[in-house]
């Protein structure tokens, strides 16, 4: 009885040889031997990457600081400009503060002062008119009407003045009425006035400050 046929034992299929028609093309074989100038040849070439890789990567930390500082630069900015801005206004309403305090002891101790500016600046408004009625506090009536009449006589105005008493008007607040027109001031309205447009121009400027320092051309 024969013997069965053994059986085949699978082989690993490798790619060492390859088989082109009726030629072999042999794998080339790892070079086991170099030369000194080989060796130093590879030497320097792999210097010379390690180098490369070393700079790239301190020129992306380099780039990556940069970013940051940026960034962090943009921030101080915006807090400094809320700063700047807040002083400014801070400052701007010290300053209505202290320019109040002066008006209020001006009119304190002069109050029939605004009446006669006021006529000095209608002056030609009642050049021809015959009379000129003033209404203004009772305390400060008399004082007006003296400052009115010094004040007419040196402008060469014929209007008579008549200063009647009104208990309802401000301290330095009167009144003018000359028939064909009428005038008025009340220091506390117009300090009203005068602390609504400090507001608004303070809003404004908020909104369109000039910038901290100037912007570069690379940054446009």
């Amino acid at each position: 009885m024969a013997a069965p046929p053994t059986p085949s034992v699978a082989r690993p299929f490798t790619f060492d040889t390859v088989f082109d028609g009726d030629r072999v093309i042999a794998p080339p074989k790892p070079k086991r031997h170099f030369s000194a100038e080989e060796v130093e040849a590879a030497h320097a070439k792999g210097l010379a990457e390690g180098e490369r890789s070393v700079v790239a990567r301190a020129e992306a930390e380099a780039a990556r600081a940069l970013s940051e500082i940026a960034a962090a630069t943009r921030t101080a900015l915006g807090y400094l400009s809320q700063i700047s801005h807040a002083n400014r206004i801070d400052s701007a309403r010290l300053a209505m503060a202290c320019a109040r305090k002066i008006a209020d002891a001006a009119l304190d101790r002069f109050p029939e002062q605004p009446a006669a500016e006021a006529l000095a600046a209608l002056g030609r408004e009642l050049d021809g008119h015959a009379r000129l009625v003033v209404r203004a506090r009772p305390e400060e009536a008399e004082r007006i009407g003296e400052a009115l009449q010094r004040m007419g006589d040196g402008l060469g105005l014929s209007a008579q003045v008549l200063v009647k008493t009104d208990p309802a008007l401000p301290r330095a607040a009167f009144t003018f009425d000359w028939g064909d027109g009428r005038a008025a001031f009340d220091p506390q309205a117009a300090a009203a006035r005068v602390a609504a447009a400090l507001e608004t121009a303070l809003a404004a400027e908020g909104l369109h400050a000039d910038p901290l320092v100037p912007t570069l051309e690379t940054d446009r």
